[in-house]
Parts: structure tokens; sequence; C-alpha cells
């Protein structure tokens, strides 16, 4: 009688099959006797680190996004980082990042329990969801996260980035910039943008959530004992950010160029910038800055998503 060797007669249930193993007992969802307070404390870590890291790119992205293609100041992503580090100092990299970087964890907060929220309104009996009730609530997700936190970080981080590159003075930061714009224009100034940011930010969680989920389905094989692990969670949600970029980048450019400085005097609408950009840069302007925005995203989504479990098993408190 002979015996069989360990590989003969089985096979892996993982794609990573030899990376450790963690135990279900924290996932994405918050734990059993976490509070509210708790769950928005991980959140707001998580937010903060994955911006700190992000943050370059999301500059970089900015940047060829605002300039003109018949006159361009930069010939890629790797010329604009070095043109700033070289003008500005490596710290003009983050020019404008104080309020993407404050403002991450009320996004990642409006994005899960819009998300969560939906979800749990959506399952079946089973505790199940569907692909197009799953993509529904990561649209809910993203159109909290637009309207509450997005729009106007991300006006101030535009207009602070633009005014920069123009060399206009007019702001010495994203405080200042906050005040001048709440005075000059009224708080509808943070909101230029809005709608073009609802879609974007709508679409990409529709995508992210159904995305990642399915990846790392596909990446353990269904094994329940990884649903936790960082490795497979930040794998998926990389892959799920690169899909999500390049459904939504000509929603990202429109809503750049109309939170930019000169948005007012440009353009009548959304319609018309989105408009404008078709007749005089052609149909890829949509999709500049792709690159430096597909890297932010994939480290951001991931980093996301492979963090909060962590910060699952290190902060835990009842309210």
């Amino acid at each position: 009688m002979t015996s069989k060797s360990p590989s003969e007669g089985s096979r892996p249930t993982s794609f990573f099959a030899l990376l450790p193993r963690d135990r279900p007992t924290m996932g994405l969802k918050k734990n059993e006797n976490d509070g509210p307070v708790c769950t928005f404390v991980k959140g707001g870590l998580t937010g903060f680190i994955e911006a700190i890291i992000c943050y370059p790119t999301e500059f970089v992205k900015t940047q060829l996004q605002l300039q003109s293609k018949t006159n361009p100041e930069y010939t890629g992503m790797v010329d604009c980082a070095k043109q700033t580090v070289a003008k500005h100092g490596p710290t003009g990299l983050y020019r404008g990042a104080l309020p993407l970087i404050l403002g991450s964890s009320g996004k990642q907060a409006a994005r899960w329990t819009g998300y969560e929220t939906t979800a749990n309104a959506l399952k079946d009996e089973q505790g199940k969801l569907t692909i197009p009730k799953r993509m529904l609530a990561g649209a809910c997700g993203g159109i909290s996260e637009a309207i509450f936190a997005v729009t106007p970080i991300e006006t101030l981080k535009t207009r602070v980035t633009d005014d920069m590159r123009r060399g206009t003075g007019n702001y010495s930061g994203s405080f200042d910039a906050l005040v001048k714009i709440l005075k000059n224009e009224g708080p509808a100034g943070l909101y230029m943008g809005l709608v073009p940011t609802i879609a974007k930010q709508a679409t990409n969680q529709a995508v992210r959530f159904p995305v990642q989920f399915y990846a790392k389905q596909f990446l353990t094989g269904g094994d329940k004992s990884l649903d936790s692990n960082p490795i497979y969670n930040g794998v998926a949600g990389a892959f799920a950010g690169a899909v999500s970029v390049l459904a939504t980048m000509p929603q990202d450019t429109v809503k750049t160029r109309m939170q930019g400085e000169e948005a007012r005097k440009l353009y009548k609408s959304t319609l018309d910038c989105a408009m404008q950009i078709m007749q005089k840069e052609g149909p890829m302007f949509f999709y500049s800055g792709t690159w430096p925005r597909m890297i932010r995203v994939s480290l951001d989504v991931g980093i996301t998503f492979a963090i909060f479990p962590i910060m699952g098993k290190l902060i835990s408190f009842p309210y």
C-alpha cells in the first residue's frame, strides 16, 4: 500500500494559499461590541493614513488635468513631479493636501454609512445581496460622500493647486482658500462641480464594492476564514480601484475643470464644460491624468480595505 504525497489529490482553495490565514472574527464590518464612535475613529484613522500616502499622486493628476493641451507645461506624471519638486521642494507635492487629508475621515464615514444602510435594507432573508443591489448600495455610498465630503474637499484642493500652477498667489494655503471662497462666493463656492462629482463617486462605489467583493471571492476561493485577511482585501481593493478609474475618468476630468479658478468665467454648466473639452481638446483628453489617478486610487482603495481590518484588531470599545 503506497501513501500519497501531500500534494496528491488536493488543491489549494485560494490563489494565495501559502499566505497566513486570519480567523473570521473581524472583517470590514465592525466588531459586535463596537459602538458608532469606535467605528468613526477606525474609519478616520484609515482615511488619514491612506490620504498621507496617496496625496502626491492626486496632486500630479490634478496638475495634468488643469494644463492646456495646446501648450502643456508637463510631458507626463514623472515630469510634473520633477518640476514641482525642483520649484517648490518635496512639500510642493502636498500643496492643498490639508483639506483632503483631514476630510478623508468624513469621506470614509459618509461612504460606509450610506453603503451599509442601503445594503442592510436590500439584503434578502439569507442576508445576501445580488450584484445589482450591491451596486445600488455602492452608488448610495458614493452619493453620500460626494455631498457631505468629497465636493467641498476637492474644490479646496483644486483651487489651491490651480492657484499654485498659475502663479496667481491668491491663497497662502488651504485654510486661507476656505475663508476667501466662503467670503467671496458663499457656501455654494465650495460646491462647484457637484453634479460631476456625484456622477463620479456614485459610479466609483457602484463599481468598487461589487468588484472588490467578487475579486476577493476569486482570490480566496470562497474561504470564509480569509475574509478579514488584509492582504486579500488590499489586493482585491486595488483591483477594484483600477477598474473604477476607467469607468469614471471623464466625470473626474469635468469635475476638475469645473472646480478650477477660472471655471465661473469659462463654463456655463457641467454640460457646457464637457462639450467644450470635447470640441477643443478631443475625447481622449477626458482620460488625461489616468495613470497617476489609477495609481492613486488603487493605492487608496487597496490601503483602505487592508487597513480597516487591522484597525479592528487594534481598536475596539462599545461606544
